[in-house]
Protein backbone atom coordinates (compact mmCIF):
# COMPACT_ATOMS: atom_id res chain seq x y z
CA UNK A 1 0.00 0.00 0.00
CA UNK A 2 2.85 2.12 0.93
CA UNK A 3 4.24 1.50 -2.79
CA UNK A 4 0.91 2.24 -4.51
CA UNK A 5 0.31 5.89 -2.49
CA UNK A 6 4.12 6.65 -3.10
CA UNK A 7 3.75 6.29 -7.10
CA UNK A 8 0.71 7.96 -7.22
CA UNK A 9 2.22 10.67 -5.44
CA UNK A 10 4.92 11.06 -8.01
CA UNK A 11 2.57 11.50 -11.01
CA UNK A 12 0.25 13.57 -9.16
CA UNK A 13 3.52 16.03 -8.58
CA UNK A 14 4.69 15.94 -11.97
CA UNK A 15 2.09 18.57 -13.26
CA UNK A 16 3.58 20.59 -10.39
CA UNK A 17 7.04 20.31 -11.19
CA UNK A 18 5.95 21.26 -14.76
CA UNK A 19 3.55 23.70 -14.38
CA UNK A 20 6.20 25.96 -12.27
CA UNK A 21 8.86 25.33 -14.96
CA UNK A 22 6.57 26.61 -17.47
CA UNK A 23 5.56 29.78 -15.71
CA UNK A 24 9.15 30.26 -15.08
CA UNK A 25 9.86 30.20 -18.93
CA UNK A 26 7.17 33.38 -19.40
CA UNK A 27 8.94 34.97 -16.71
CA UNK A 28 12.45 34.75 -19.23
CA UNK A 29 10.75 35.22 -21.63
CA UNK A 30 9.52 38.06 -20.78
CA UNK A 31 12.58 39.55 -18.81
CA UNK A 32 14.66 38.76 -21.49
CA UNK A 33 12.90 39.91 -24.22
CA UNK A 34 14.48 43.27 -25.36
CA UNK A 35 18.28 41.64 -25.78
CA UNK A 36 17.14 38.21 -26.09
CA UNK A 37 17.87 36.22 -28.93
CA UNK A 38 14.82 35.43 -31.76
CA UNK A 39 15.75 31.93 -32.17
CA UNK A 40 15.78 31.04 -28.22
CA UNK A 41 12.98 33.11 -27.34
CA UNK A 42 11.00 30.89 -30.33
CA UNK A 43 12.06 28.37 -28.23
CA UNK A 44 10.70 29.54 -24.90
CA UNK A 45 7.27 30.58 -26.14
CA UNK A 46 7.14 27.47 -28.58
CA UNK A 47 6.48 25.93 -24.85
CA UNK A 48 4.24 28.04 -23.13
CA UNK A 49 1.89 28.57 -26.25
CA UNK A 50 0.61 25.18 -25.81
CA UNK A 51 1.54 24.63 -22.00
CA UNK A 52 -2.08 24.48 -19.73
CA UNK A 53 -0.66 26.36 -17.10
CA UNK A 54 0.13 29.75 -19.51
CA UNK A 55 -1.46 29.04 -22.50
CA UNK A 56 -4.40 31.20 -21.06
CA UNK A 57 -2.38 34.00 -19.98
CA UNK A 58 -2.45 37.29 -21.97
CA UNK A 59 1.01 37.62 -21.55
CA UNK A 60 2.25 34.76 -22.97
CA UNK A 61 0.71 35.51 -25.96
CA UNK A 62 1.48 39.07 -26.21
CA UNK A 63 5.45 38.14 -25.72
CA UNK A 64 4.54 35.58 -28.35
CA UNK A 65 3.35 38.17 -30.78
CA UNK A 66 6.09 40.69 -29.96
CA UNK A 67 8.78 37.32 -30.73
CA UNK A 68 6.84 37.09 -34.32
CA UNK A 69 6.52 40.90 -34.89
CA UNK A 70 11.05 41.21 -34.43
CA UNK A 71 11.63 38.16 -36.73
CA UNK A 72 9.56 39.95 -39.37
CA UNK A 73 11.83 42.99 -38.20
CA UNK A 74 15.10 41.32 -38.97
CA UNK A 75 13.87 40.19 -42.49
CA UNK A 76 13.08 44.04 -43.00
CA UNK A 77 16.07 44.89 -42.22
CA UNK A 78 17.84 42.97 -44.15
CA UNK A 79 15.81 44.16 -47.29
CA UNK A 80 16.38 47.83 -46.32
CA UNK A 81 20.09 47.15 -46.23
CA UNK A 82 19.42 45.50 -49.43
CA UNK A 83 21.06 42.02 -47.82
CA UNK A 84 19.09 38.82 -48.88
CA UNK A 85 16.20 38.00 -47.10
CA UNK A 86 13.08 35.89 -46.62
CA UNK A 87 10.18 37.07 -47.49
CA UNK A 88 7.60 34.00 -46.35
CA UNK A 89 9.29 34.36 -43.00
CA UNK A 90 8.06 38.35 -43.04
CA UNK A 91 4.66 37.06 -44.17
CA UNK A 92 4.79 34.15 -42.06
CA UNK A 93 5.36 36.11 -38.97
CA UNK A 94 3.03 38.48 -39.27
CA UNK A 95 0.39 36.13 -39.79
CA UNK A 96 1.17 34.53 -36.69
CA UNK A 97 1.48 38.13 -34.94
CA UNK A 98 -1.49 38.81 -35.52
CA UNK A 99 -2.94 35.95 -34.60
CA UNK A 100 -1.55 35.68 -31.28
CA UNK A 101 -2.16 39.85 -30.53
CA UNK A 102 -6.00 38.66 -31.05
CA UNK A 103 -5.84 36.17 -28.66
CA UNK A 104 -3.95 38.10 -26.41
CA UNK A 105 -6.51 40.98 -26.21
CA UNK A 106 -9.53 38.29 -26.34
CA UNK A 107 -7.84 36.47 -22.65
CA UNK A 108 -6.81 40.15 -21.63
CA UNK A 109 -10.45 42.15 -22.27
CA UNK A 110 -11.75 39.22 -19.47
CA UNK A 111 -9.57 40.22 -16.80
CA UNK A 112 -10.47 43.85 -17.40
CA UNK A 113 -13.42 45.86 -15.52
CA UNK A 114 -16.74 46.22 -17.85
CA UNK A 115 -16.38 49.32 -19.79
CA UNK A 116 -12.68 49.39 -19.77
CA UNK A 117 -9.66 48.46 -22.22
CA UNK A 118 -6.78 46.05 -21.56
CA UNK A 119 -3.28 47.53 -21.11
CA UNK A 120 -1.99 45.64 -24.19
CA UNK A 121 -4.72 46.52 -26.54
CA UNK A 122 -3.21 49.99 -27.79
CA UNK A 123 0.15 48.85 -28.25
CA UNK A 124 -1.06 45.72 -30.52
CA UNK A 125 -3.46 48.04 -32.83
CA UNK A 126 -0.53 50.19 -33.76
CA UNK A 127 1.56 46.90 -34.65
CA UNK A 128 -1.21 45.48 -36.80
CA UNK A 129 -2.52 48.46 -38.30
CA UNK A 130 1.57 49.00 -39.49
CA UNK A 131 1.46 45.23 -40.49
CA UNK A 132 -1.72 44.68 -42.19
CA UNK A 133 -0.78 44.79 -45.28
CA UNK A 134 1.37 41.62 -45.08
CA UNK A 135 -1.73 39.38 -44.27
CA UNK A 136 -2.61 40.21 -47.65
CA UNK A 137 0.49 39.81 -49.64
CA UNK A 138 0.99 36.37 -47.88
CA UNK A 139 -2.43 35.49 -48.61
CA UNK A 140 -1.78 36.36 -52.59
CA UNK A 141 1.68 34.79 -52.90
CA UNK A 142 0.03 31.13 -51.59
CA UNK A 143 -3.21 31.72 -53.12
CA UNK A 144 -1.43 32.28 -56.60
CA UNK A 145 1.58 29.30 -55.61
CA UNK A 146 -1.15 26.62 -55.27
CA UNK A 147 -1.98 24.42 -57.98
CA UNK A 148 -5.47 22.18 -58.59
CA UNK A 149 -5.97 20.06 -55.27
CA UNK A 150 -3.27 21.76 -53.43
CA UNK A 151 -4.71 21.79 -49.75
CA UNK A 152 -1.03 22.82 -48.02
CA UNK A 153 -0.76 26.44 -50.32
CA UNK A 154 -4.40 27.03 -50.28
CA UNK A 155 -4.85 26.62 -46.69
CA UNK A 156 -2.63 29.07 -46.03
CA UNK A 157 -3.85 31.80 -48.27
CA UNK A 158 -7.01 31.06 -46.39
CA UNK A 159 -5.65 31.67 -43.02
CA UNK A 160 -4.11 34.55 -44.40
CA UNK A 161 -7.19 36.64 -46.10
CA UNK A 162 -8.90 35.08 -42.96
CA UNK A 163 -6.92 36.63 -40.36
CA UNK A 164 -7.03 40.19 -42.43
CA UNK A 165 -10.60 39.69 -41.77
CA UNK A 166 -10.83 38.72 -38.42
CA UNK A 167 -8.38 41.45 -37.31
CA UNK A 168 -10.61 43.97 -38.90
CA UNK A 169 -13.49 42.30 -37.59
CA UNK A 170 -12.29 42.11 -34.05
CA UNK A 171 -13.21 43.59 -30.51
CA UNK A 172 -9.60 45.19 -30.79
CA UNK A 173 -10.80 47.56 -33.39
CA UNK A 174 -14.38 47.86 -32.43
CA UNK A 175 -14.04 51.64 -31.30
CA UNK A 176 -11.86 52.20 -34.57
CA UNK A 177 -14.71 52.38 -37.35
CA UNK A 178 -12.17 50.53 -39.28
CA UNK A 179 -14.62 49.32 -41.90
CA UNK A 180 -15.70 52.20 -43.74
CA UNK A 181 -11.42 53.02 -44.54
CA UNK A 182 -10.69 49.73 -45.90
CA UNK A 183 -11.32 49.71 -49.54
CA UNK A 184 -10.20 46.20 -49.75
CA UNK A 185 -12.10 44.58 -47.12
CA UNK A 186 -15.43 42.87 -48.64
CA UNK A 187 -12.57 41.20 -51.78
CA UNK A 188 -10.27 40.43 -48.84
CA UNK A 189 -13.24 37.80 -47.35
CA UNK A 190 -14.32 36.77 -51.17
CA UNK A 191 -10.35 35.73 -51.08
CA UNK A 192 -10.79 33.74 -47.97
CA UNK A 193 -13.85 32.14 -49.20
CA UNK A 194 -12.71 31.26 -52.14
CA UNK A 195 -9.29 30.17 -50.79
CA UNK A 196 -11.97 27.87 -48.46
CA UNK A 197 -14.51 26.48 -50.64
CA UNK A 198 -11.43 24.92 -53.17
CA UNK A 199 -10.75 22.93 -50.28
CA UNK A 200 -14.15 21.83 -49.20
CA UNK A 201 -13.61 24.38 -45.91
CA UNK A 202 -16.98 25.58 -45.63
CA UNK A 203 -17.35 26.60 -42.31
CA UNK A 204 -14.88 29.13 -43.17
CA UNK A 205 -17.38 29.47 -46.16
CA UNK A 206 -19.86 30.23 -44.00
CA UNK A 207 -17.98 32.61 -41.43
CA UNK A 208 -16.36 35.02 -44.65
CA UNK A 209 -18.17 35.23 -47.67
CA UNK A 210 -21.32 36.99 -45.90
CA UNK A 211 -19.27 39.75 -45.70
CA UNK A 212 -18.62 39.73 -49.33
CA UNK A 213 -22.25 39.62 -50.36
CA UNK A 214 -22.61 43.16 -51.41
CA UNK A 215 -19.08 43.68 -52.71
CA UNK A 216 -20.07 45.34 -56.38
CA UNK A 217 -17.70 43.07 -58.29
CA UNK A 218 -17.10 39.92 -56.43
CA UNK A 219 -20.49 40.18 -54.54
CA UNK A 220 -22.20 37.34 -56.51
CA UNK A 221 -19.24 34.79 -56.38
CA UNK A 222 -19.14 35.49 -52.63
CA UNK A 223 -23.06 34.52 -52.39
CA UNK A 224 -22.46 31.20 -54.68
CA UNK A 225 -19.94 29.89 -52.46
CA UNK A 226 -22.10 30.58 -49.45
CA UNK A 227 -25.45 29.13 -51.06
CA UNK A 228 -23.07 26.22 -51.57
CA UNK A 229 -21.59 25.49 -48.13
CA UNK A 230 -25.84 25.94 -46.91
CA UNK A 231 -26.43 23.19 -49.46
CA UNK A 232 -23.63 21.40 -48.60
CA UNK A 233 -24.41 21.12 -44.60
CA UNK A 234 -27.74 20.18 -45.50
CA UNK A 235 -29.65 23.69 -44.08
CA UNK A 236 -32.06 23.62 -46.89
CA UNK A 237 -33.38 26.38 -45.55
CA UNK A 238 -30.75 28.80 -45.56
CA UNK A 239 -29.51 27.70 -48.96
CA UNK A 240 -33.01 28.77 -50.95
CA UNK A 241 -32.98 31.98 -48.42
CA UNK A 242 -29.51 32.78 -49.62
CA UNK A 243 -30.73 32.24 -53.23
CA UNK A 244 -33.15 34.36 -52.92
CA UNK A 245 -31.61 37.11 -51.13
CA UNK A 246 -29.01 36.38 -54.17
CA UNK A 247 -31.49 37.20 -57.08
CA UNK A 248 -32.16 40.50 -55.56
CA UNK A 249 -28.85 41.18 -54.85
CA UNK A 250 -27.41 40.08 -58.09
CA UNK A 251 -29.62 39.57 -60.39
CA UNK A 252 -27.79 39.02 -63.54
CA UNK A 253 -26.43 35.94 -62.22
CA UNK A 254 -28.41 33.08 -63.49
CA UNK A 255 -26.91 30.53 -61.23
CA UNK A 256 -28.94 31.30 -58.15
CA UNK A 257 -32.26 32.01 -60.33
CA UNK A 258 -31.62 28.18 -62.00
CA UNK A 259 -30.78 26.52 -58.44
CA UNK A 260 -34.17 28.08 -56.71
CA UNK A 261 -35.98 27.02 -59.85
CA UNK A 262 -34.77 23.39 -59.90
CA UNK A 263 -35.56 23.13 -56.06
CA UNK A 264 -39.28 24.34 -56.53
CA UNK A 265 -39.48 22.33 -59.51
CA UNK A 266 -38.39 19.24 -57.78
CA UNK A 267 -40.28 20.27 -54.91
CA UNK A 268 -43.62 20.81 -56.78
CA UNK A 269 -43.74 24.28 -55.51
CA UNK A 270 -44.59 26.33 -57.93
CA UNK A 271 -47.48 28.38 -55.88
CA UNK A 272 -44.50 29.16 -53.43
CA UNK A 273 -41.85 30.48 -56.00
CA UNK A 274 -44.43 32.50 -57.45
CA UNK A 275 -45.42 33.80 -54.26
CA UNK A 276 -41.56 34.94 -54.07
CA UNK A 277 -41.84 36.20 -57.74
CA UNK A 278 -44.76 38.76 -56.64
CA UNK A 279 -42.80 39.88 -53.50
CA UNK A 280 -39.80 40.89 -56.07
CA UNK A 281 -42.21 42.69 -58.61
CA UNK A 282 -44.24 44.58 -55.87
CA UNK A 283 -40.82 45.96 -54.85
CA UNK A 284 -39.99 46.76 -58.52
CA UNK A 285 -42.61 45.92 -60.79
CA UNK A 286 -41.15 47.35 -64.21
CA UNK A 287 -37.71 45.19 -63.23
CA UNK A 288 -36.99 43.13 -66.49
CA UNK A 289 -35.51 40.87 -64.57
CA UNK A 290 -37.67 39.64 -61.79
CA UNK A 291 -40.66 39.65 -65.02
CA UNK A 292 -38.46 37.91 -66.61
CA UNK A 293 -38.53 35.63 -63.44
CA UNK A 294 -42.52 35.15 -63.39
CA UNK A 295 -42.21 34.39 -66.94
CA UNK A 296 -39.54 31.26 -66.54
CA UNK A 297 -42.09 30.04 -64.05
CA UNK A 298 -45.09 30.04 -65.81
CA UNK A 299 -43.39 28.32 -68.48
CA UNK A 300 -41.85 25.41 -66.15
CA UNK A 301 -45.71 25.11 -65.23
CA UNK A 302 -47.15 25.09 -68.82
CA UNK A 303 -48.94 27.72 -68.24
CA UNK A 304 -47.60 28.99 -71.90
CA UNK A 305 -50.09 32.03 -72.67
CA UNK A 306 -49.13 33.54 -69.05
CA UNK A 307 -45.36 33.10 -69.90
CA UNK A 308 -45.35 34.85 -72.76
CA UNK A 309 -47.30 37.63 -70.97
CA UNK A 310 -44.30 37.97 -68.78
CA UNK A 311 -41.71 37.34 -71.39
CA UNK A 312 -43.01 40.08 -73.61
CA UNK A 313 -43.34 42.41 -70.68
CA UNK A 314 -39.32 41.50 -69.91
CA UNK A 315 -38.35 42.69 -73.24
CA UNK A 316 -40.71 45.64 -73.23
CA UNK A 317 -38.69 46.73 -69.74
CA UNK A 318 -35.19 45.97 -71.82
CA UNK A 319 -35.36 45.61 -75.39
CA UNK A 320 -31.82 44.07 -75.51
CA UNK A 321 -33.12 41.40 -73.17
CA UNK A 322 -31.40 38.21 -75.42
CA UNK A 323 -33.06 35.75 -73.20
CA UNK A 324 -36.37 36.86 -73.21
CA UNK A 325 -36.62 36.74 -76.92
CA UNK A 326 -35.34 33.25 -76.89
CA UNK A 327 -37.82 32.03 -74.38
CA UNK A 328 -40.53 33.95 -76.42
CA UNK A 329 -39.27 31.78 -79.33
CA UNK A 330 -39.12 28.86 -77.15
CA UNK A 331 -42.64 28.86 -75.80
CA UNK A 332 -43.83 29.07 -79.53
CA UNK A 333 -42.82 25.95 -80.35
CA UNK A 334 -43.68 24.37 -77.41
CA UNK A 335 -46.81 25.79 -78.56
CA UNK A 336 -46.64 24.30 -81.70
CA UNK A 337 -44.98 21.09 -80.48
CA UNK A 338 -48.49 20.27 -78.70
CA UNK A 339 -51.17 21.19 -80.44
CA UNK A 340 -49.28 18.68 -83.31
CA UNK A 341 -50.08 15.94 -80.72
CA UNK A 342 -53.63 16.68 -81.73
CA UNK A 343 -53.86 18.36 -85.08
CA UNK A 344 -55.71 16.57 -87.83
CA UNK A 345 -52.98 14.56 -90.15
CA UNK A 346 -55.72 13.55 -92.39
CA UNK A 347 -55.03 15.52 -95.60
CA UNK A 348 -58.46 14.54 -96.70
CA UNK A 349 -60.30 15.33 -93.29
CA UNK A 350 -61.93 19.59 -94.51
CA UNK A 351 -59.95 20.44 -90.53
CA UNK A 352 -56.39 19.53 -92.09
CA UNK A 353 -55.38 22.82 -93.65
CA UNK A 354 -56.62 24.69 -91.09
CA UNK A 355 -55.07 22.90 -87.99
CA UNK A 356 -51.81 23.12 -90.62
CA UNK A 357 -52.12 26.88 -90.78
CA UNK A 358 -52.42 27.19 -86.91
CA UNK A 359 -49.65 25.18 -86.74
CA UNK A 360 -47.57 27.09 -88.87
CA UNK A 361 -48.66 30.30 -86.89
CA UNK A 362 -46.86 29.38 -84.00
CA UNK A 363 -43.25 28.63 -85.58
CA UNK A 364 -44.05 32.72 -87.77
CA UNK A 365 -44.49 33.54 -84.25
CA UNK A 366 -41.25 32.24 -83.61
CA UNK A 367 -39.37 33.29 -85.89
CA UNK A 368 -38.64 37.02 -85.45
CA UNK A 369 -37.96 36.46 -81.45
CA UNK A 370 -35.32 33.50 -83.02
CA UNK A 371 -34.00 36.17 -84.76
CA UNK A 372 -33.36 38.92 -82.95
CA UNK A 373 -32.19 36.65 -80.11
CA UNK A 374 -29.38 36.24 -82.74
CA UNK A 375 -28.54 39.61 -83.46
CA UNK A 376 -28.11 40.68 -79.98
CA UNK A 377 -26.09 37.57 -79.45
CA UNK A 378 -24.54 36.46 -82.34
CA UNK A 379 -21.95 34.38 -79.98
CA UNK A 380 -24.48 32.69 -77.37
CA UNK A 381 -25.68 29.73 -79.95
CA UNK A 382 -27.26 28.13 -77.01
CA UNK A 383 -29.94 31.33 -77.36
CA UNK A 384 -30.88 30.57 -80.87
CA UNK A 385 -29.60 27.88 -82.79
CA UNK A 386 -31.44 24.63 -82.46
CA UNK A 387 -34.79 27.15 -82.04
CA UNK A 388 -34.20 28.71 -85.63
CA UNK A 389 -32.78 25.20 -87.00
CA UNK A 390 -36.44 23.96 -86.30
CA UNK A 391 -38.47 27.19 -87.49
CA UNK A 392 -36.72 27.44 -90.52
CA UNK A 393 -37.08 23.63 -91.12
CA UNK A 394 -40.96 24.39 -90.42
CA UNK A 395 -41.39 27.04 -91.86
CA UNK A 396 -39.39 25.68 -95.79
CA UNK A 397 -37.35 28.41 -95.43
CA UNK A 398 -34.63 26.56 -97.18
CA UNK A 399 -31.64 28.71 -97.96
CA UNK A 400 -31.78 30.15 -94.24
CA UNK A 401 -32.45 26.24 -92.82
CA UNK A 402 -29.25 25.52 -95.04
CA UNK A 403 -27.20 28.11 -93.16
CA UNK A 404 -28.14 26.76 -89.74
CA UNK A 405 -27.58 23.34 -90.20
CA UNK A 406 -24.24 24.11 -91.70
CA UNK A 407 -23.39 25.47 -88.47
CA UNK A 408 -24.67 22.47 -86.16
CA UNK A 409 -22.63 19.61 -88.25
CA UNK A 410 -19.73 22.08 -87.73
CA UNK A 411 -19.59 22.75 -84.03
Amino acid sequence: MVRKLLILFLLLAIPFSFTFSQNDVLKQAKATFKKGDVKELQKMVDKIIVDPSTKNDPDTWYVSGRVQQRKAEQQMEKAYLRKPYDTLTIYNSVLNMTQYFLRCDSLAQLETKPGKINKYRKDMQQSILADKGNLLNGGIYYYNHATEGDTVNLSKARDFFGTYVDATMSDMFALDNLLPRDSVFSQVAYYASLAAVRIGDYPSVLKYAPYAEDDATVGQYAMEFLAQAYKQNGNTTAWIETLKRAIEKHPQDDYFFANLIDYYGSQDKYDEALEFANGMLAKAPGNYYYLFVKGFLYHSMKRYNDALAYYKRSIKANPDYAEAYSNVGLVYCLQAQDFSQEAVTDIKDPRYPVDQAQLKSYYENALPYYEKARQLKPNDRTLWLNGLHRVYYNLSMGDKFNEIDALINNQ
